[in-house]
Formats: C-alpha cells, structure tokens, sequence
C-alpha cells in the first residue's frame, strides 16, 4: 500500500485536480474582475506578480523542507521526516507574518517603485493592502499543502481546493455584483473574497497536517527545532529559493517592461498568463509528482528507477503540453473574447498564442528534468542554470529587444521561449551525468562494506569464545 501511494500515476491526478482548480480559481477571477474593468484586471496581474516574488522567501523553506520529507520517509525515517515539517512550519509562518505587515504598511510605495501606471494606484494600494495583508495565510498553506503532498498524500491538498475554489467563487460573485445579499464592493470584495477562502482552507489544511504522520502533532511540538535538520532544509532549500526567486522576479521584471509598452500590453499578457496555465496544468502535475516520486526513491537508495522515472515524466507530459497548447491555438481568440472586447487587447493576445505552442514544450523539458534535479538534491545546479538564463536571455534580452529597440510584446515573448529552451537542455545534460545518484550508490556501498567489516571481529569473537 505504502508503495501504492508513490507511483507516477497515483500522485500526479490529485495535484492536476488541485492545480486545475487554482487555475479555474485564477481564471474565474479573472473573468469576473473583467466585469469590473480592464484597469482592474491589470492590477490583478502586477500584483499577483509582486505576490508571487515575495512568496519565494518562504517558498525556500517550504520547497527544501517538501524534498527532505519525501527522502527521510523513503529511508524510513519517519521521526526526522515530522521533525523537518514542524520546522518549516514555524519558520514560514514568521516570515509569512513580517511580509504581511509590510504590505499592509506601505502599498502605495511598492506600487510606485515596480512602475505601476498611475492611473492604477488608487486601484492598487487596496487590493495589495488587503491580499497582500494575508500572506501570512498563503505562508502557511504553502507550507501545510508541501508537507502533506510530500508523504504521498497528494488528495488531502486537493479536496482543500476544491472548497476553497467554490467558496472564493461564490463570496466573487456577491462582492462584484452585489448579490446574495453581498455589498457591491468590487476590486475590494475580491480581495476580501481571496483572504477569506484562504483563511479556511489553511484550517482545513491545518487539520489534515496534525495527523499526517504516525505520531500525531501537537501545540507542544511547535517548542521542536534541530539544527542539523534545518541545515538540511536550508541546503536543498536556499538554491531552490534563489530559483523560485529569479522566475518570479525575472517575470516581475517583463510584466514592469510590459506596463511600460502600456496599460493594454499588460491587460493582454495578464488574460494569456491565464489561458497559458491551461496548457502546462498535466505537466507540471505530473512533473511535480515525478519530484516526488524521485524523492522518495532516491532516499531509499532506488537510484535506477529515480532515473528511470524523469524520463517518465517526459513521455508521457510532452505530448499532452503539445496537444493543450495546439487545443489553446484553436479556440483562443473566443477564449479572450470573454475576458475583453478591446479590439487592441484582442490582437495582442492572438498573436502571441503560436508562439504559446513553440513554449510549452519547452517549458515542460525545464520543468521535469529541473523538478527531478532537484529532487535529488542538486538545487545549486539548477539554480546556477536558472541565474544565468533568466536574467541573461529572458530578461536582459526582453528589455534590449522588446523596449530599447521597440520591437514590443513579441520580442519579449521570443525571448521567455528561448530562455525555456536553454534551462531545459542544460538540466537535460545534467541529468544524463547521474552525478548526485553515483554518489548516492558509491555512500550505499561505503555503508554496506562497513557493516560487513564491522561483523567480522564480532564473528572471530563467537568462534574464539564457542573454541
């Protein structure tokens, strides 16, 4: 059963269910923030960028934390696996708790400094202010989701979305139209509507976490902390954080060259990065279980098929990237036509949906062989990679091309495609090299030629005593 639990196929389907409905979450959010206007879909957009790069100090904790996990529980070191996810636990809360309070403190501020147009700030001080205030909440649920998805239980995270899409949806739809008894509130009652669903599926989150290992967690527990064992964390997690960090902050950086090609510009990026979540949602599922998986047999020293497995992940998630991004091609004019009928907003986002097919499979190369590189433990290499082709190709180039020379939102588009493609085939060649799982086959048979040393004086002994 227990083995059950870590096939391929067993986690990758609860994380698409739950990554599905974040995305129908974002989606609908989007849709209905639409009604308001596409000033307020822009907002949304730039914030959510901004959210995203704070995140990543948090994520560094709850990303090494995730890893670790699995590998303790496939070495059947189940004391040390709960140990590590009481750390994070603590430790992400804070940092959740100081970011909150920055944002609640100084929106208007930070809006200004990322080159927010101005005719957006009234706008964006409330929803930054509100959203942004509950990030402690995010902290948390980031961190819960990572710790429970980790010991196989990838269904407890996603039963938690879905009541959390339905009752964000719902409380959207009072707070925009003023219904079911709901204030008209608009732009604020979506902020409010996203602090709240996610206020209760931290608890329900919560809940599920107390039980998940065999030993149930209690209030005393949160007085636990090892140092040995957050040193481990910060190990696999600090590079994995710098490249969380240089994703998000480098798309933090296009989306401030975007508002400076003009409000429709970043209304029209804001709309695709919603279609776009579409096309990678199975293969980043299925990625982030191949993590998983590879985790957990690299712990227990299955080095073979934690190899086997990334190319797993790739067999079967190149195709279906593929065929939703041709699927997006087909039917994406209609699919923006009920975000917006700005004409301009409009030929933007079509003219950027071939170059989404020659993205996604790229994308999906970086994200299964980087996921399963990091699985291992080889989160400086990843981060390296990531370090020089985010900053190099994806942003330096996008501003060199895409607003020096004024070749616009194509250019910059061209340039996230090649930085995609470069990550991949590095990671790629990488993988091939097997250096982190030799090591971990040469330590196996250090282990294993001292153990077998260390019973023979014990046998010499028996036969000295039994002569």
């Amino acid at each position: 059963m227990e083995k059950d639990k870590f096939t391929l196929w067993a986690l990758s389907w609860p994380i698409f269910i739950e990554l599905f409905l974040q995305f129908l979450l974002g989606a609908v959010d989007t849709l209905m923030v639409s009604r308001i206007s596409d000033d307020a879909v822009a907002v949304v957009g730039f914030s959510n960028q901004l959210f995203n790069a704070l995140t990543t100090l948090f994520a560094t904790v709850a990303g090494g934390a995730g890893i670790l996990i699995a590998q303790k529980l496939g070495s059947q070191r189940e004391e040390d696996a709960r140990t590590v996810a009481i750390i994070s636990l603590k430790v992400t809360a804070l940092i959740g708790a100081l970011l909150s309070v920055l944002l609640i403190t100084v929106p208007g501020p930070i809006a200004q400094m990322l080159q927010m147009p101005d005719e957006l700030l009234p706008l964006a001080r409330t929803y930054i202010s509100v959203v942004g205030g509950g990030l402690i909440l995010t902290a948390i649920m980031s961190t819960l989701s990572t710790a429970i998805r980790n010991t196989g239980n990838t269904q407890g995270p996603m039963y938690t979305a879905v009541g959390m899409n339905i009752i964000h949806i719902i409380m959207n739809y009072g707070f925009i139209f003023g219904a079911i008894g709901f204030p008209q509130w608009g732009l604020a009652g979506v902020a409010i509507s996203t602090l709240v669903s996610r206020l209760i599926a931290t608890l329900v989150l919560l809940f599920i976490f107390i039980g998940t290992f065999q030993r149930t967690i209690v209030w005393s527990d949160m007085r636990i902390f090892d140092r040995k064992l957050f040193r481990e964390i910060m190990q696999i997690g600090w590079p994995l954080g710098v490249n969380m960090g240089c994703w998000v902050f480098s798309q933090l950086a296009i989306f401030s060259f975007l508002a400076i090609l003009g409000t429709q510009v970043l209304a029209a990026r804001t709309y695709m990065n919603t279609l776009e979540s579409f096309c990678f949602l199975l293969g980043y599922s299925i990625a982030l279980a191949a993590q998983i998986q590879i985790a957990h047999l690299f712990g227990g020293g299955k080095t073979k098929e934690a190899y086997r497995s990334a190319y797993r992940a790739l067999k079967f998630g190149l195709p279906l990237v593929t065929m939703n991004a041709f699927i997006l091609l087909l039917c994406g004019r209609a699919l923006l036509g009920l975000f917006t009928s700005d004409p301009e907003i409009l030929t933007i986002g079509v003219s950027l949906l071939w170059m989404n097919l020659l993205l996604q499979p790229g994308k999906m190369l970086n994200m299964a062989i980087g996921d399963a590189l990091s699985a291992l433990g080889d989160t400086r290499f990843v981060m390296y990679n990531s370090l020089i082709s985010m900053w190099i190709i994806a942003t330096g180039c996008s501003y060199l091309f895409g607003v020096s020379l004024g070749w616009g939102v194509v250019a910059i588009y061209a340039c996230m495609i090649i930085d995609e493609y470069f990550r991949g085939f590095v990671a790629l060649l990488r993988w091939k090299g097997r250096k982190y799982l030799r090591n971990k086959e040469a330590e196996m048979e250090r282990e294993r030629c001292e153990s077998l040393r260390a019973a023979k004086p014990a046998s010499n002994e028996e036969r000295l005593s039994f002569n």
